[in-house]
């Protein structure tokens, strides 16, 4: 496809939506979500620095940050264990 088609469909999106009209709802949610995905792939980058030196490495993907963000602390500690004993 060419760019100036994306980018024009894009566009288009957007205006229809201000046209239209959003509910905020669902935006809030999403918002919400992405900020516990980024304070969670936080988490894990901390867990990482000062765990390397027990030997403690978690990998940071979409599931362990999506884990880590919305349970917290005990969603880290549960994925230790699991890499731990389990893995």
């Amino acid at each position: 496809m060419e760019p100036f088609f994306i980018i024009g469909l894009i566009v288009g999106l957007v205006a229809l939506l201000f046209l239209w009209g959003v509910s905020s709802k669902p935006l809030r949610w999403i918002g919400v979500t992405a900020i516990k995905f980024i304070a969670g792939a936080i988490l894990l980058v901390g867990v990482n620095l000062f765990g390397g030196s027990l030997g403690i490495h978690i990998p940071v993907n979409l599931i362990t940050t999506g884990i880590s963000g919305i349970l917290g602390i005990p969603g880290i500690a549960a994925l230790i264990v699991i890499k731990r004993f389990i893995i």
